[in-house]
């Protein structure tokens, strides 16, 4: 029995045949059968082969290449047909041994060359599928995005959907007709963008302004603890040292809040700890201990934006910084650096008989130094080892990016 011929799928750009290496063009010469949109189709410029012209239903194209076994066929994709294009669907429905697959450089590929930005760390997005939110969350956080946009989310509509996120920081491109002869490259703010219309045929680059803090995330999503992580102003250069949302989460259960409870957050940085404290115990106090001029300030926007008025934002050092405060019923210590073991060390003599401290540090050292200082000071030295992954989508697929491992360690003054 005669070996059945592969299956080829072809990556096309705008330029058509012009753009295709000679083997390349080999293929299409030679096939008996065409299968693409009408678009693609028009691309090729011939008529030997026989056109098979396909829309959105891929159940009916791969049911129809499957029948016409045996023929030298060439399926037309733009671009690469592996990056969100056709090639994964019917090697996954027909076989992967059915295929060969030519790729073609991808329109993101040549969006980002166009804007001479790299694209290995960008956050991509294809906003005809998947959930419109969850690319807005990834959005808010992300140092560069290439999003292939829509019929029903155009550039002007994802810069108006984003400029009502309030997610005003970043310089968009928008790169219509990557190279056909009417290609073209506009440039311009969110509210620029959101004011013109472009080609159908277009990738939306966004590439985040320098030094631009976060913004929060619409207060919709505003919990009493556990809150996401972008819900919290963060200043970029300290952006991902927030205490994750499960972290927060744990540390949170073991201060032993109670309603009239008063807290330290030393080292609050953008004050998340803090101003979740402060939700859980309306009738108690909170101080948030800070250093550093701009994640003080960042504190009494957060509060301000989570409505707690049960939180003082304290700015100085450990220790001057609290020798004014009331002694506390639970103290939170997050932090890095060889002063961490000494703070933890003044803090836990400032704490009631009976309070508890919990400190959360990243490194072994830390860990080992901290309880080796409560498990001398207390009987109850308790230490966790965190390792969350979050699940996000990216190319269609549910994937897990792992945080930071964090380490807790807890402890009780003894009465």
């Amino acid at each position: 029995m005669p070996d059945i011929p592969k299956i080829h799928i072809l990556g096309l750009g705008d330029d058509g045949l012009d753009g295709l290496t000679p083997s390349a063009r080999q293929l299409i010469d030679q096939a008996e059968l065409i299968v693409g949109t009408p678009r693609l189709l028009g691309l090729t410029g011939t008529d030997k082969a026989r056109h098979l012209a396909v829309g959105n239903d891929l159940d009916a194209a791969a049911t129809q290449l499957s029948s016409a076994a045996g023929k030298r066929i060439v399926v037309l994709a733009s671009g690469d047909p592996l990056f969100y294009g056709v090639a994964r669907f019917f090697c996954d429905k027909l076989g992967k041994d059915r295929f060969e697959v030519i790729p073609h450089v991808s329109s993101m590929q040549l969006a980002f060359a166009r804007v001479k930005e790299s694209w290995e760390d960008a956050y991509l997005a294809n906003l005809y599928k998947g959930p419109l939110e969850r690319t807005f969350d990834a959005i808010r956080t992300a140092e560069k995005v290439g999003l292939f946009t829509s019929d029903e989310l155009t550039p002007a509509k994802i810069a108006r959907e984003l400029l009502d996120r309030r997610i005003t920081y970043f310089r968009a491109y928008v790169c219509e007709n990557l190279g056909s002869r009417d290609e073209r490259v506009t440039q311009g703010e969110l509210s620029e963008i959101a004011a013109q219309e472009f080609s159908p045929l277009n990738v939306m680059i966004l590439v985040r302004k320098p030094n631009v803090p976060d913004k929060a995330s619409d207060g919709s999503t505003l919990r009493l603890f556990g809150n996401a992580d972008d819900v919290f102003l963060q200043s970029r250069p300290k952006h991902g040292l927030i205490t994750p949302a499960e972290v927060r989460s744990i540390a949170l259960a073991q201060l032993g809040l109670r309603p009239k409870s008063v807290v330290w957050d030393i080292g609050a940085g953008s004050g998340s700890v803090a101003i979740e404290a402060a939700q859980l115990i309306p009738a108690g106090k909170v101080f948030a201990i800070e250093m550093d001029v701009d994640d003080h300030q960042l504190i009494l926007s957060n509060a301000q934006r989570f409505g707690v008025t049960n939180l003082d934002a304290v700015l100085g050092r450990a220790p001057e910084a609290w020798q004014d405060l009331p002694n506390p019923d639970s103290i939170f210590v997050g932090g890095s650096g060889r002063t961490v073991k000494r703070i933890v060390e003044q803090a836990f003599d400032r704490l009631k008989p009976g309070g508890r401290l919990v400190a959360s540090v990243g490194s072994i050292e830390n860990l080992a130094a901290l309880n080796e200082t409560l498990s001398a000071r207390s009987t109850d030295a308790q230490v966790w080892m965190i390792n969350v992954a979050r699940g996000t989508y990216q190319l269609e697929r549910v994937r897990f990016e792992a945080i930071n491992p964090s380490f807790l360690i807890a402890a009780t003054k003894p009465k």
